[in-house]
């Protein structure tokens, strides 16, 4: 599901795509912004979104084996809830049955 699919499947619980296009940038929007700033988001029974931190390391190019210093970064994370989980989970049963 791309998020045009996901505005529509929004539209049809609130009956306008308009709004259903505003409400999901603005979710997009504000959990971006919380987690560009440090803080961490957290949706119960869906999951959290946060930031981490990589430190600078060494790796080697696959190609060369030449070791290659890769800078520190920061990033966003994100931690599936329980429920969600659970839902995955029993989706990937029921998928699994079918083959």
């Amino acid at each position: 599901m791309n998020k045009r699919e996901l505005v529509d499947a929004i539209a049809d619980r609130v009956g306008d795509k308009k709004t259903a296009t505003e409400a999901v940038n603005a979710i997009l929007e504000a959990i971006q912004k919380a987690v560009a700033s440090g803080d961490k988001v957290s949706i119960t029974g869906f999951g959290a979104f946060e930031m981490v931190h990589k430190p600078q390391r060494t790796a080697r190019n696959p190609s060369t084996g030449a070791e290659i210093k890769v800078a520190e970064s920061w990033g966003p994370k994100f931690r599936p809830g329980s429920d969600f989980k659970e839902l995955v989970n029993a989706g990937g049963k029921k998928a699994a049955k079918k083959k």
